[in-house]
């Protein structure tokens, strides 16, 4: 697919800050973080078809933070899954687009998730599922900092590399920052290149997860790695926030916070550089 990857993350900020704007509040800061990584998957690397959303053998991405639901359905918004209109309807009564992702509900959603740590659990089976009925399907999974904390995600990890499930790779959203402060200060993960790669997986560290060449470049590397027997875990060191200035100043208070729709305009003039 040919396309501006660029523009798209705009696209897909914007449309986050206007769903949640709408709403009135959301999580914003780890849906901006997110914009590059979910560009290049749906508009470059994944093999997918909006027109055949169940198609079989086609890639699937969990999105195991649950809290990125909105970047989500943006990035499907704009992919083609289904109308911009529906991300007015964001978490209210009789919508498609819960808080969070619910593959019965949404269009282009393939697993449920929300409870930490056990979307990644999902996707360790969904890529354990694929490798059985060897359909040639690359399995995503999006996995917080602050979620790592998890000792689910650990497991999973552990059976994932013990399966050698290559066809599995999942992102770290590493923006350091978590509902309660700094992760490093609630339950340090750090060193996590190190803890990946202790439990089997290949690892690539990506340093700026919010520039869409490197985060391309990783995805890319990744999918190289099939038929090395190992899964791989993509770190990507992200701002969380990032594109807004007065939500990244936030801190960690942007984790879930009010925006207006006032706010919201602001931040997409700011986003689109006017």
């Amino acid at each position: 697919m040919n396309c501006d990857l660029k523009e798209i993350c705009k696209d897909i900020r914007c449309d986050i800050m206007t769903c949640i704007g709408h709403l009135g509040v959301g999580h914003i800061g780890g849906c901006l973080s997110l914009a590059e990584l979910l560009a290049v998957l749906y508009f470059a690397e994944m093999n997918i078809d909006p027109a055949e959303p169940k198609k079989a053998g086609r890639d699937r991405l969990v999105c195991s933070k649950g809290h990125a639901g909105p970047a989500v359905y943006a990035t499907l918004a704009n992919r083609g899954y289904f109308d911009k209109k529906e991300l007015l309807t964001l978490n209210q009564g009789g919508t498609h687009l819960p808080s969070h992702c619910d593959m019965n509900l949404t269009t282009g959603i393939d697993m449920t998730t929300g409870s930490l740590g056990q979307g990644f659990s999902c996707a360790v089976g969904v890529a354990l599922g694929s490798k059985l009925e060897k359909d040639g399907a690359t399995i995503f999974t999006i996995i917080g900092d602050g979620e790592s904390q998890e000792g689910q995600i650990w497991e999973a990890a552990m059976f994932a590399a013990a399966k050698k499930l290559d066809n599995l790779i999942g992102f770290t959203d590493y923006n350091k920052l978590q509902i309660d402060g700094s992760v490093a200060e609630v339950n340090d993960i750090a060193p996590l290149a190190d803890k990946w790669a202790a439990f089997g997986w290949n690892v690539i560290d990506v340093a700026d997860g919010n520039d869409v060449e490197q985060v391309q470049k990783a995805v890319r590397e990744a999918k190289a790695n099939r038929g090395s027997g190992k899964p791989t875990m993509v770190i990507l060191n992200t701002l969380k926030g990032c594109g807004v200035q007065w939500i990244v100043d936030l801190g960690a208070g942007n984790h879930n916070c009010p925006v207006s729709e006032e706010q919201a305009e602001a931040a997409i003039h700011e986003i689109r550089g006017e």
